[in-house]
């Protein structure tokens, strides 16, 4: 990680090498004074910490996961595991940090013309984008030029062009949440609501975890052979069999974001290109329409009974089904084809039934929470978005209801 100060009983140990510590010694980790935001400290054996969801790892935000469910305190103790260790004794050359970033990415899922005017990808690629200071786990966001949009609404998902009814997001996706964009991390969420015009290639996700605010960031479109090579070559350099990491290059022309499309209307697919390690099916029109979402729940529930070896995980949406997968087991055309068969196999909905259930759950109306959430949009993101300051009053205007009562009375009577 970043370059630190590091005293094992007040003498200077060097980073990136195994250092033997014993009982009773004191390990200090100074302040990060260069390029970087982060450092690491890997403990031979590995930390105790049990398996919550699939994972070991503590997510702050939710305040579950990890030895305590929150981020460490003063006086917490940590239990040393037993996982065999590689043999490596640390890193001979460390990647190099810096305050301005190249960042490898593919084109897509959501591009030009549709979404963006060809000059918004131009200028994308063309920005050094800063970072900026709220920025997390959860996403980098950055500070640049607006684009100018090839919508002037989102249509029925909202007022903004960068709305959509639904999108699932990759881990490195570009998610423009209205004219701001931001670098959704492992924190962040999976399924939202934004366009997202290009994807961070797994293997220059590292380079998320080491964005300070300040740095300047750089977007360098590359093909999928790239991709895939640099994936070859993070894997020798972690293995001591590569001493570097290659800078990315630009590709001369962008391909389409749209993988392939097929049918009409409701019978309507399209597969658009979510970075190395994902892809995106959406169903239908850009209308909400509850047919879309069963579909997109029978191809889900399907190929969850394939058992197709090589999906990390599926994100259903309301008209969308992202599937992640690993690349190195399957390839995404190969995996893409199998869902295709599937896809035009099955029955028509009308033949189809699922199972169903009416779930009660309690609401807190207005609740403060969600007001503070609005005031800390209003401060960060769109102090003058037509939404604020009060949802409620958003609502009742634009649904030209006569007062915020009536807004609650159809929210509460509604089954």
């Amino acid at each position: 990680g970043a370059v630190v100060l590091v005293l094992k009983n007040g003498e200077p140990v060097p980073m990136h090498k195994a250092v033997e510590v014993v009982a009773g010694d004191t390990i200090k980790i100074g302040r990060i004074e260069g390029p970087g935001m982060r450092c690491y400290v890997a403990v031979g054996g590995g930390i105790e910490s049990p398996d919550y969801l699939g994972s070991a790892s503590t997510f702050t935000l939710g305040k579950f996961g990890g030895p305590f469910g929150r981020a460490l305190l003063p006086g917490d103790v940590l239990g040393i595991g037993d996982t065999p260790n590689d043999g490596r004794g640390g890193q001979e050359c460390p990647p190099s940090l810096t305050h301005d970033w190249s960042i490898a990415v593919l084109y897509g899922p959501h591009g030009a013309p549709d979404f963006f005017l060809d000059e918004d990808i131009e200028t994308f690629f063309a920005t050094a984008w800063e970072v900026h200071y709220n920025s997390a786990r959860t996403g980098v966001r950055l500070i640049g030029p607006k684009p100018k949009w090839a919508r002037k609404d989102g249509g029925e998902a909202g007022l903004h062009p960068s709305n959509l009814h639904d999108n699932a997001y990759a881990i490195g996706a570009v998610d423009f949440t209205g004219d701001m964009p931001v670098i959704l991390g492992p924190d962040g969420p999976s399924l939202g609501g934004f366009v997202c015009p290009v994807v961070v290639i797994d293997a220059e996700l590292w380079k998320l975890g080491q964005l300070r605010p300040g740095d300047k960031v750089r977007f360098i479109p590359v093909d999928e052979s790239w991709a895939a090579e640099q994936s070859e070559v993070v894997e020798a350099f972690l293995s001591g069999e590569a001493s570097e990491l290659p800078t990315p290059s630009a590709i001369a022309h962008l391909p389409s974001p749209i993988l392939e499309s097929f049918g009409e209307g409701d019978d309507a697919v399209v597969v658009r290109r979510a970075g190395d390690r994902y892809f995106l099916i959406e169903f239908g029109p850009h209308h909400l329409d509850l047919k879309l979402r069963f579909k997109v729940h029978v191809v889900y529930e399907w190929l969850k009974e394939q058992g197709v070896a090589g999906i990390v995980d599926l994100t259903p949406g309301i008209r969308s089904l992202q599937v992640h997968f690993d690349a190195s087991v399957i390839s995404r055309d190969a995996l893409w084809g199998r869902i295709r068969e599937g896809i035009l196999s099955l029955p028509p909905l009308e033949q189809i039934e699922v199972p169903a259930r009416i779930v009660h759950l309690p609401i807190s109306w207005d609740d403060p929470s969600t007001r503070e959430a609005i005031q800390r949009y209003m401060q960060s993101v769109r102090p003058d978005a037509p939404w604020c300051p009060s949802n409620l009053e958003f609502i009742r205007r634009i649904n030209g209801l006569e007062s915020i009562d009536d807004v609650y009375k159809i929210f509460f009577d509604a089954s």
